[in-house]
């Protein structure tokens, strides 16, 4: 017996909703304690100095400061001129003064 399949079959018809990854401070940025630095799936992206990881992979900022991305590594590089931080940040602080 011949028939036709209605409109609205399709197996495709199936969708989620968006998850809104990416990076969302970019190098230079400013970043105060608590703004997320990157939503990520997996840790594609790694916490550095500034920096920590939710459970859910998101990198956030917990220090004020300047965003700084070294390779897959993000940082946190403080405003204060005296505050401490790793030697290899105050080279690049240097590196960028000048």
């Amino acid at each position: 017996m011949a028939h036709k399949k209605g409109q609205g079959s399709s197996k495709n018809g199936r969708d989620s909703n968006p998850q809104y990854r990416g990076i969302k401070l970019y190098g230079g940025e400013f970043a105060q304690p608590g703004n997320v630095l990157v939503r990520q799936c997996g840790t594609k992206f790694q916490p550095g100095f500034g920096v920590q990881r939710g459970k859910d992979d998101t990198l956030f900022s917990v220090s004020t400061g300047k965003v700084v991305f070294q390779g897959r590594r993000v940082h946190i590089d403080p405003i204060e001129d005296d505050a401490p931080r790793p030697r290899w940040l105050t080279q690049y602080r240097a590196a960028q003064a000048s």
